[in-house]
């Protein structure tokens, strides 16, 4: 349905629904419309269809006369019962106060639409084009006419940019987007830098319709004119803002003809045929109904059309016979303002080829005087025309002003029927002091109206003054800019003369020829500084749009960042989340499946959950930062498990380490990072001094981007008296072990290939990683001959190359934790120094923890078969690679003590774990690989620098001294029994054989 029949149906709808005072309805006539009705023009209704423009929008639209089609709606409709009449009378008069003032106040705002020059096609050439904005999605279509259903196309504002080139045509101007770039034009200067500031302008409001945010930047709503402009106020403008420059912009523009290309057949689109054809048929039919749409209400159909030709006829042979009259259209009175709607425009159409041609025809020859009868004729009908419109206008003001005399005797009547029901003079003394505090109300509505409007008259004023200003500014312009091209075409001209009567030149005098050619170069020197002047405006209104352009992409990319990094953090808090209750449902499961007191259905429904569980990968879900396999130093973040049994147990751990990876990116990650940066900030490389501060730094952990340069530095501190002894004593040992192979290079061979097989950077056998750790052993082999090698320092150097990435820093730290940081005899044959730390360990065990060393005793666990190889290699291969590399950062730095006491925490940190644990076999197996599921690294050190605590060093030694004493001791018993056995044993051995020989000589003789 139309624009026009909505607006005739909400209009007739409320004519129709009036009632009397007491309640019956009245008659149609009480509500009778403005005599003029509006007629929608074919553009009208086509933005009607494509723009989706809403009812009340239609409806609340204005008539000829001035009064808005609501006020007839709402005025003069009386109350159904006299009990409710004074309210809704009432409420009636405030809502005419209301919509009257809404209407004064709300500026009307102007559709960006209007025609542009596109180019496009094979040979870039030129097409109007009609441009009308969707605020919506903040689209621009593009049409062939304004009158067109189908769009030919879009271009997508949200992501685009815009710029126009300065030494380009006049008024061109690009809209980039991430697909392609469309290249526009507007008829000149001034409507391009409208159409590109009102672009930035409706790419703004739609970033702040999709945020919800409400910014400072200036918005339609807040436009003090109601010609759609921007106010000239805003903060963020570069420039100032262009008012609706006259021309092909606006709604009015779609009233007009489309203009003419330059070729017939240039603004049919060859990329779209069907929408060609679909927009011809839709013309053709509008035009035909339109016509019979943009009727007046005073609609009258006009007599055949008279010719001359016909009269000719009837005077000299009335029996002559006479083609039919073809019908026309019906004739439009005029409108009473003295202008036609658009459609009233459209509604006339041109005679038929068949009477052009008669009408030429008779012309030619028709008499003079049928010539003036015919124009008598013709002029005394257009006074009859002249005078029907003036009547029809001043019926049109009789019927207005007889509908407002009809509509205040109904209030009047409508306030005497309230005060004549009044049951008592207290009610109607209260009525009239209702209506006197109304008609106060209604004074102060009206000064304070008088006061606004003698305000909008001086801010007029100003305008026009400013107007007025502008113009003289716009005349000395012109001025200026003709003396410029007078000047050009003299100083042209006498450059011609010279060129073509050189003689000239020469019969002048020498001082009259010096002072023209000095005046000539100051004329030009002056055209050239016109001319760079006028260059730099240019220039300066260029960088003030490009600048206004970088600065609204600025804003909105750091709001869109913002709003991306707070949906991020949010995203990963809930990821987290469901990454624990999920490993909830699969640690609930476990028990299940432990427990034995389910039924056999019950049982295999809990392994169905299981099965399900385990197919789905983690990585199945979409997630923000997706779970990588290794991580930066190349350690593998989820181990994998031979047992099939520990396949839900790995599945388990896999989404703790998730979770927790997701709540430390925020909570720990980056304010440790700061930390450090401010710690280490200024600082030489080699000038770390010891302090509480650094003990507490490496406590919590190296960021990686520090650990190397931290690492070396306490490396050096450590080793620092051998380097300066030996400076070049990596280099030296290398060359040694080229020249003379150590005994230990078949062991040291062996064992390369069992390196950290987890770490990708060790899992090729061709890695160049294992052939820089094969030459630091075998470096270290002939640095230090007592050990040579032992099983356990491949772990210790790989884990040294991995993070400071040098052969020989990787060496030295290896003699650093080997001759330095652990006791002595911890790596040699015996390994009794590593045997001392056990048992030093089941005595802090024994206090610390008085109920797992119980529960191991009952059940007969010696831990030292799990904790020998987590004290000899340093964990490593035993806790996670970030928990690890936490662990070294502080055993650097400490020393063994902190072996001790993470090997503590470890156990604190799952005590009742192992506590529910009463199978001997369980537990060492629980034992094997409990330490690779701990995820919260925080957490364990907490309890290893807090819960553990007091931890002094002092007692560690003595504790150290007095089970070496004890070792030693059960070693020379354990010797003296050795030797015994031996002599015993070679003795016997002595004897069978002296037994063995009497018999054989027995068995010979």
């Amino acid at each position: 349905m139309s624009c026009y029949y909505l607006e005739k149906e909400f209009k007739t709808s409320s004519v129709m629904e009036g009632e009397d005072p007491e309640g019956n309805p009245s008659t149609a006539s009480s509500h009778s419309l403005p005599p003029q009705a509006e007629a929608v023009s074919p553009a009208d209704e086509d933005d009607c269809i494509t723009t989706g423009r809403n009812f009340e929008e239609t409806a609340t639209r204005t008539n000829s006369m001035g009064q808005p089609s609501q006020d007839h709606q709402s005025e003069g409709v009386p109350a159904k019962t006299a009990a409710t009449d004074n309210n809704q009378s009432q409420s009636a008069t405030t809502m005419d106060n209301q919509a009257q003032q809404q209407l004064t106040e709300s500026p009307s705002i102007t559709k960006l639409c209007g025609y542009l020059l596109k180019q496009g096609g094979p040979l870039k050439s030129w097409k109007w084009r009609w441009f009308t904005y969707e605020e919506k999605k903040s689209q621009l279509f593009y049409y062939r006419t304004a009158q067109d259903v189908t769009s030919l196309g879009r271009i997508e504002l949200c992501r685009a940019t815009f710029g126009y080139p300065l030494h380009g045509e006049q008024g061109t101007f690009h809209i980039q987007t991430p697909e392609r770039t469309f290249v526009l034009k507007a008829d000149n200067q001034e409507a391009m830098m409208y159409w590109l500031q009102q672009l930035q302008l409706k790419r703004w409001q739609h970033r702040d319709q999709l945020t919800g945010e409400s910014t400072r930047h200036c918005t339609d709503h807040q436009r003090p004119e109601g010609q759609g402009e921007l106010p000239t106020s805003c903060p963020d403008d570069f420039l100032p803002t262009m008012k609706t420059p006259p021309g092909l912009l606006g709604e009015e523009a779609a009233n007009l003809p489309a203009p003419q290309q330059r070729a017939p057949l240039s603004n049919f689109s060859l990329k779209h045929p069907l929408i060609e054809i679909q927009n011809s048929v839709h013309s053709l039919f509008y035009k035909r109904s339109s016509q019979e749409l943009s009727r007046s209400v005073f609609h009258l159909e006009a007599p055949p059309p008279w010719t001359p030709y016909q009269t000719a006829q009837d005077r000299l042979d009335p029996r002559t016979p006479v083609d039919p009259p073809t019908p026309t259209t019906p004739l439009l009175l005029a409108d009473p303002a003295g202008e036609r709607s658009p459609g009233e425009g459209r509604s006339f159409t041109c005679p038929s080829p068949r009477i052009r041609r008669k009408t030429r025809g008779s012309s030619a020859t028709m008499p003079a005087a049928l010539r003036e009868a015919a124009s008598d004729k013709t002029t005394r009908l257009q006074q009859e025309k002249h005078m029907l419109a003036e009547e029809v206008k001043a019926q049109k003001e009789l019927v207005w002003l007889l509908h407002k005399a009809l509509e205040a005797a109904q209030l009047e009547k409508r306030t005497c029927t309230e005060f004549l029901a009044a049951k008592c003079e207290q009610e109607r003394l209260e009525l009239l002091r209702h209506r006197e505090r109304q008609a106060a109300d209604l004074q102060g509505r009206l000064e304070e109206l008088k006061v606004e409007a003698e305000g909008l008259r001086a801010s007029l004023a100003q305008r026009d003054a400013h107007v007025a200003e502008l113009k003289e500014n716009v005349t000395l312009m012109m001025a200026k800019n003709n003396s410029k091209q007078e000047v050009i075409l003299k100083l042209s001209e006498q450059v011609a003369a010279c060129m073509t009567d050189p003689r000239r030149t020469m019969s002048t005098t020498n001082g009259l020829e010096a002072l023209t050619f000095h005046q000539l170069q100051e004329d030009t020197e002056n055209l050239k500084v016109g001319l760079w002047l006028d260059d730099i405006e240019a220039y300066k209104i260029q960088n003030k749009f490009l600048n206004s352009e970088i600065y609204q992409l600025t804003k909105l990319w750091r709001n869109s960042s913002e709003q991306e990094k707070s949906l991020m953090v949010k995203c990963a808090y809930l990821e987290a989340r469901n990454c624990q209750i999920e490993s909830r449902y699969l640690g609930v499961l476990r028990k299940l499946q432990e427990s034995k007191a389910l039924e056999p259905g019950q049982r295999e429904a809990v392994r169905n959950l299981i099965e399900d569980a385990l197919k789905g990968d983690l990585n199945d879900v979409l997630k923000l930062n997706p779970v990588r396999e290794h991580d930066e130093y190349g350690f593998k973040i989820i181990p994998d498990y031979e047992v099939e049994d520990m396949k839900l147990l790995a599945k388990i751990q896999a989404l703790e380490i998730r979770s927790h990876n997701l709540l430390r990116q925020e909570a720990g990650v980056k304010p440790l990072l700061d930390r450090w940066a401010q710690y280490l900030g200024g600082r030489p490389a080699d000038d770390l001094c010891p302090s509480p501060e650094l003990k507490f730094l490496l406590r919590c952990g190296v960021p990686r981007e520090y650990r190397p340069r931290v690492w070396r530095w306490v490396v050096r501190a450590r080793t620092r008296s051998l380097r300066e002894r030996h400076p070049d004593r990596y280099e030296q040992l290398c060359q040694k072990s080229l020249t003379s192979p150590h005994q230990a290079s078949r062991q040291i061979q062996l064992d390369l290939h069992r390196t950290l097989t987890t770490n990708k950077r060790f899992s090729s056998p061709s890695s160049p990683t294992l052939q820089q750790l094969q030459r630091i052993l075998l470096a270290f082999s002939w640095q230090n001959p007592t050990i040579g090698y032992c099983q356990g320092l491949n772990r210790l150097a790989a884990i040294a190359l991995l993070v400071l990435e040098s052969e020989e820093d990787a060496f030295w730290c290896l003699v650093a934790v080997v001759e330095t940081i652990m006791p002595q005899d911890y790596y040699t044959k015996t390994l009794i120094a590593s045997q001392v730390d056990q048992r030093v360990l089941k005595d802090f065990m024994a206090e610390k923890m008085p109920r797992l060393t119980a529960h191991f005793e009952e059940h007969s666990v010696d831990v030292s078969l799990i904790t020998f190889s987590w004290f000899l290699v340093v964990f490593v291969e035993s806790l996670p690679s970030d928990i690890l590399l936490r662990v070294w950062d502080a055993f650097l730095y400490e020393g063994t003590k902190v072996i001790f006491r993470y090997a503590l925490a470890l156990f604190k940190y799952k005590e009742e774990d192992i506590l529910n644990i009463h199978d001997n076999v369980e537990i060492y197996q629980y034992l094997r690989f409990f330490t690779k599921t701990i995820s919260d690294g925080r957490k364990l050190t907490n309890i290893a620098f807090s819960d553990m605590n007091p931890f002094p060093m002092k007692l560690l030694k003595n504790r150290r001294v007095l089970h070496l004493e004890r070792l030693q001791g059960e070693l020379r018993e354990l010797e003296a029994q050795q030797r015994e056995f031996v002599t015993e044993s070679a003795e016997r051995k002595d004897k069978d054989l002296d037994t063995i020989l009497v018999s054989e000589d027995d068995e010979d003789l």
